[in-house]
């Protein structure tokens, strides 16, 4: 028995580690999800926590494709807006859950100057600049690999958007991690450098809706922002900084977004509903509690933390039923919010705002993380 010891603990520990291998699998997997027009292959990763939350995240555009959160039952589901099929992101869609670069928001009048050189971009909203221009980093094909991080599974994106491209000076390389973290949160980390001044501005587009259907009306929003940037009829901001104190726009203690939504303030006609940016109540770079969603039918939470002194809130307001998403569901007005943690809209044109300009030698970084929870 004593000769047979060492065998069976060999064999012990073999089945251990197949158990490990195993049980990693199962957190990760990879699958194909078509190809692009060019017939590159574009790839679907799943990240799953010790919870049973899940994201999906494909390579083209580094977008979250479905993320699943538990109700106050413990049943999860999926609470982002987006489509069964590739083909469909890869025609015109308003964003659902890419990443945004090289500069969030809009740049007013499509064209910034830097360095006593005035740059020209597209004009892809009405005069101004959106999002990136017309093939932003939501329309391109990222280079991707699964790792372990300290804070959970992460999938870890990078791509090089080469010196000029959409006409942004330098070349910028770019790391991105959505890590799947144990307490329930999907955290993103960016990071960036460049070799020639330039301008960047970074963020997740994920429309949420934590009911995971119907309009998102009856969600009640807090946002931790004393003031935020009122816009002019093209949603570019004037350059002021506005008290949210006896406005549609203070919630600093939670409301229902569609409690003032239709109230006949300037701003909210300009766009229709939300779609500002709020400047959040911060004390430097540091990660702290920008916003929080309830859904009261489900129970679900939705905390948003991060490092940049802004967020955008948008309700959904452009939707209108031309789209029809997962599942067969027709996307209708104000089906979905987003929360995007950024830097200013314009800012590049408006030296007053925090500046988004980086520098040769510095690196861009911030993390945002959307954490869930219910009660």
């Amino acid at each position: 028995m004593q000769k047979l010891l060492p065998f069976i603990a060999l064999a012990l520990i073999g089945v251990v580690m197949m158990s490990g291998c195993q049980k990693k699998a199962e957190m990760y997997k990879v699958e194909n999800y078509g190809k692009t027009a060019k017939g590159d292959q574009v790839k679907l990763y799943t990240l799953k926590n010790e919870n049973g939350m899940m994201a999906r995240i494909m390579d083209y555009g580094g977008t979250v494709v479905e993320l699943t959160a538990p109700d106050r039952d413990g049943q999860f589901a999926d609470v982002v807006l987006g489509f069964d099929r590739l083909e469909d992101y890869l025609k015109v869609h308003p964003f659902f859950g890419v990443l945004v670069g090289r500069y969030a928001n809009r740049i007013g009048g499509a064209r910034f100057t830097l360095d006593g050189v005035e740059y020209t971009l597209a004009k892809n909203d009405g005069e101004n600049h959106l999002h990136g221009g017309v093939k932003g980093f939501d329309k391109v094909l990222w280079t991707a690999e699964l790792i372990d991080t300290a804070h959970g599974k992460s999938l870890n994106l990078t791509y090089e958007s080469p010196d000029g491209e959409e006409n942004y000076p330098g070349d910028l390389k770019v790391t991105v991690n959505y890590i799947l973290t144990d307490d329930n949160g999907l955290r993103i980390d960016y990071e960036a450098t460049t070799d020639k001044r330039t301008v960047v501005n970074l963020t997740n587009h994920a429309y949420f809706n934590l009911r995971g259907d119907g309009d998102i009306l009856d969600h009640v929003v807090m946002i931790n922002a004393d003031k935020f940037t009122p816009t002019d009829k093209g949603l570019i901001p004037t350059g002021e900084l506005r008290d949210v104190e006896g406005t549609p726009f203070d919630f600093r203690q939670p409301k229902a977004v569609g409690l003032r939504i239709n109230n006949p303030d300037e701003q909210l006609v300009f766009a229709g509903g939300y779609d500002h940016n709020w400047v959040l109540n911060k004390g430097g770079e540091k990660l702290t509690l920008a916003a929080e969603v309830y859904e009261p039918t489900t129970g679900r939470v939705m905390e948003v933390y991060t490092t940049e002194p802004g967020i955008q809130f948008y309700t959904g307001n452009f939707l209108n039923g031309s789209l029809t998403g997962k599942n067969g569901v027709v996307y209708n007005h104000r089906t979905g919010f987003c929360l995007e943690t950024q830097h200013f809209p314009d800012s590049p044109n408006k030296p007053q705002f925090p500046s988004v300009v980086l520098s040769p030698g510095e690196r861009y970084t911030q993390t945002t993380i959307y954490k869930f929870k219910s009660r």
